[in-house]
């Protein structure tokens, strides 16, 4: 990518390719069907402790391997995507999907659901950057922006679903812990037909495997917009874990609804956030997100401390406000700036960032929760990270000012964005 050129792309006004289009939207579709699968298994945790006889440690395990197989097969797929094709690493990552459906529903000890999470990491390391590389290359009118408003609309769409899917077959329906996968894996069948009708591949580009980096002229972007994005998720991940035993604790309630209203109340917040916040710079959005992630997270330690349900469902909309508005922030950042021979290399290593914030510190708090119990463990945790959203906030501030003056040739069109000769960074 010439370092004279706008990271903003402008959008292409030409006709539409309704083909293109359609892919687009399948694109999409998959992306929230992939996602939505993965959380379904969220507010099922509780059912699972009581048959299997586990801990909560043992939940955070389940949730760490998930994040432990992720990790790995976005470094690999991402370049490997970048060489031989969206498609090719794409299908088998459908199948991969699947069949952690399938060891879900017939899961009959803890180490079935070991082994469920890891075919589920493994999928979705695979699929998440050829799908978000996919959806920016097929945006119908190239507008980047909106590519990644729609990857992390769909993305929260999906983590925001699955609870609440699981949650309502597995109260209300019959075979609470088969049925959602069973509906999963149909759902997965039209997500591999769209798949089939992306390119068949790429030449000239050689595949070889990465450890997480960056090329030189974005680190900028990842030292600010990665640190934003792993603070956002760390506290996704904490509701993904725990939060449903959390508000059951608060509530009294053994409704399995309940916990998972709790995530996808805190997943529709950020992906409402997004949509508002479409258009904005990035470094705005990541400006505006932090605070309210801070607060969020006050206010579920508050929520804690006095028992009150309601209390919690605050601190859910504030936290779930600012997280979309952080992760499209950084998101933008990154995609914009990835050239586009690496795209999916690039917004793969993005990806294990986020995923490390989802993984890493739940892991903590389950330990924590295991010596000082539930409702400390969560308290204590919300407080660190919340200070640590304002260190950060407080490091974008002096980026912002360093990065203040007068950029040659203007802004870019207008967005407030800076160009790349300022290593892309002050945003």
């Amino acid at each position: 990518m010439p370092l004279h050129r706008p990271v903003t792309a402008a959008p292409s006004r030409g006709p539409l390719d309704p083909g293109r289009r359609l892919r687009f939207r399948a694109t999409a579709y998959t992306l929230l069907v992939l996602l939505t699968g993965t959380n379904l298994p969220t507010p099922l945790y509780r059912g699972y402790q009581a048959q299997f006889g586990f801990s909560p440690l043992v939940v955070t395990l389940v949730f760490a391997v998930y994040v432990a197989v992720l990790i790995p097969a976005l470094l690999v797929a991402g370049p490997l995507a970048d060489a031989v094709g969206h498609r090719r690493v794409l299908l088998p990552a459908v199948a991969v999907a699947a069949l952690g459906a399938l060891v879900f529903a017939l899961a009959r000890d803890t180490a079935w659901l070991f082994a469920a999470r890891a075919l589920q990491g493994l999928a979705l390391g695979a699929a998440l950057g050829p799908l978000t590389a996919a959806l920016t290359e097929l945006e119908p009118r190239g507008d980047q922006r909106r590519a990644a408003l729609v990857s992390t609309v769909a993305s929260v769409g999906g983590l925001g679903l699955g609870p609440v899917l699981a949650g309502l077959l597995a109260q209300y329906a019959p075979a609470p812990r088969v049925l959602p996968f069973a509906v999963e894996i149909a759902l997965l069948v039209p997500a591999a037909a769209a798949i089939r009708a992306l390119p068949a591949g790429r030449s000239g580009v050689r595949w070889r495997p990465r450890r997480p980096g960056v090329p030189r002229e974005l680190r900028a972007v990842f030292a600010t917009s990665g640190t934003t994005g792993f603070l956002a998720f760390a506290v996704t991940g904490l509701f993904l874990a725990l939060v449903p035993a959390y508000a059951a604790t608060l509530s009294g309630s053994g409704n399995l609804v309940l916990g998972g209203a709790a995530v996808a109340l805190l997943l529709c917040c950020s992906a409402l956030a997004q949509l508002a916040g479409h258009g904005r710079p990035s470094g705005t959005l990541e400006r505006a997100g932090l605070p309210l992630l801070a607060a969020g997270l006050a206010l579920l330690a508050l929520a804690g401390g006095v028992s009150s349900l309601p209390l919690l469902l605050a601190a859910t909309v504030v936290a779930g406000t600012g997280h979309g508005l952080a992760y499209l922030g950084g998101l933008s950042a990154v995609n914009q700036a990835a050239p586009a021979g690496r795209r999916a290399d690039v917004l793969s290593t993005f990806y294990v960032i986020i995923y490390l914030g989802v993984g890493l510190p739940v892991i903590g708090v389950g330990f924590l929760a295991s010596v000082t119990g539930l409702l400390l463990a969560v308290q204590s945790f919300a407080c660190v990270v919340a200070v640590l959203c304002l260190v950060v906030l407080a490091a974008l501030g002096r980026t912002r000012r360093r990065a203040s003056g007068p950029v040659p040739g203007g802004a870019d069109g207008g967005s407030g964005r800076p160009h790349l000769t300022r290593r892309a960074g002050g945003r």
